[in-house]
């Protein structure tokens, strides 16, 4: 049974037919450019015909929804309106709410009250849960937005027979099969004016500039940033690298600055070469299956500085050492990710008016375009070394850019 919705048109009493209705949810990190999806897509669906669902906190919203028409379930799920997902269009983050719930592998502890067993698994499957809900909310298209976890469980609900378009989200910018995701650009375009303001400590004491960023397995957030002059050198996860290397050329970057200091980027999924693992803030992993990463900023930091004097006649150069975190995906979005959204939510009601289902919405070669779903399963998109980085010198390469796309590195194609 359909939960009953109040609009102005019920309140006058009049009768209001909805060609269907939609669910959208966001998971995963937030990033800007989220409220201008959900906007994108509830405009356009509301002149379509249909009504809108906003399901609160990703994909948890759909396994704590109560399944009885008396029930308060606000907490879960909400009727977008116009006049709301304007308001918040403008701005960052999500006003739907996110988590990184994975309703297949879910810790009993985090199931709603109303599901819970004491005497229960540990780890339960509330896919069943999750389907009722979808069922019971009279949900006839899902619009997910999110990176390849909330995609992959999203593929896992079309599977099942749910209709779902889904629209990719993440600050690395690392879903397989398009060359763009929501929240990239805003992170770049900050990760970039970041930097250039830390320049002026760095080079007040005539230091090395490490400074971590996002990036688990691709490098795109550091070695973008680093071709647009933020940087000197970059190290990124798919080049392990060699601290006594990285010592030697940020030395030689120190002293041909007239300032006489050094910037490097470095991505929270690089590694040294002597090490077989990621560094990690502590061992407790997400429903995901990731452990946090973070600290990679540090030791690199502890580590130049020891191997300065080798490189600087003796001398010991200090170091400027920070981590921009979520100084990067909060606030508003830039252009292109106020731009890329609205596109994005039209693509995906272009495709339920089509009737079409288990699709990613995506750019390629620079066009707006829509792929099966289970794309992001494919391999994993990262750079493509040999072609945009030089490894030994631990900076991008400039002389393969002729006929890329507009942020060059997709990996997508050969």
């Amino acid at each position: 049974m359909r939960p009953t919705v109040r609009t102005a048109d019920t309140e006058r009493g009049a009768t209001v037919t909805h060609k269907g209705t939609i669910g959208i949810l966001t998971g995963g990190g937030d990033v800007p450019g989220l409220n201008p999806a959900i906007r994108a897509v509830t405009f356009r669906a509301l002149r379509e015909g249909y009504r809108v669902l906003g399901i609160r906190r990703g994909w948890a919203g759909l396994v704590n929804v109560i399944r009885d028409p008396d029930a308060d379930n606000s907490a879960s799920v909400q009727v977008l309106t116009q006049d709301l997902v304007n308001r918040a269009g403008r701005t960052g983050g999500t006003f739907l709410h996110t988590s990184r719930t994975r309703p297949s592998h879910l810790p009993r502890a985090h199931l709603p009250p109303h599901l819970r067993d004491p005497s229960g698994p540990d780890i339960v499957d509330a896919t069943s849960e999750v389907l009722a809900n979808i069922e019971f909310l009279g949900i006839d298209y899902l619009i997910p937005i999110g990176g390849d976890d909330t995609l992959s469980y999203a593929q896992r609900l079309h599977r099942d027979g749910v209709k779902v378009v889904a629209i990719p989200k993440t600050m690395d910018n690392d879903v397989p099969g398009t060359d763009y995701c929501i929240g990239f650009s805003t992170c770049v375009t900050r990760t970039i004016e970041l930097t250039h303001r830390l320049r002026t400590s760095a080079g007040s004491h005539e230091r090395f500039l490490v400074i971590e960023v996002f990036g688990r397995y691709a490098g795109f957030t550091a070695l973008l940033p680093t071709m647009a002059g933020a940087a000197d050198r970059c190290l990124i996860p798919e080049a392990p690298f060699r601290i006594e290397r990285l010592a030697e050329v940020l030395s030689e970057d120190r002293r041909q600055n007239p300032s006489r200091y050094a910037v490097v980027l470095v991505s929270e999924g690089a590694t040294f070469e002597r090490d077989d693992d990621h560094h990690y803030e502590s061992e407790e992993a997400d429903q995901f299956g990731h452990r946090k990463l973070g600290g990679i900023g540090d030791r690199v930091s502890s580590e130049l500085r020891e191997l300065s004097p080798e490189f600087n006649d003796g001398t010991r150069v200090n170091v400027v050492n920070q981590r921009l975190g979520y100084l990067v995906r909060s606030g508003e979005p830039d252009a292109i990710d106020s731009i890329v959204p609205m596109a994005f939510g039209n693509l995906a009601l272009d495709l339920i008016l089509s009737g079409s289902s288990g699709r990613l919405v995506c750019l390629r070669h620079g066009r707006y375009d829509n792929i099966p779903l289970e794309t992001i399963q494919d391999r994993a998109k990262k750079i493509d070394v040999e072609r945009y980085y030089a490894t030994d010198r631990m900076r991008p390469k400039y002389e393969t850019l002729d006929q890329q796309p507009l942020f060059i590195m997709t990996s997508n194609e050969p």
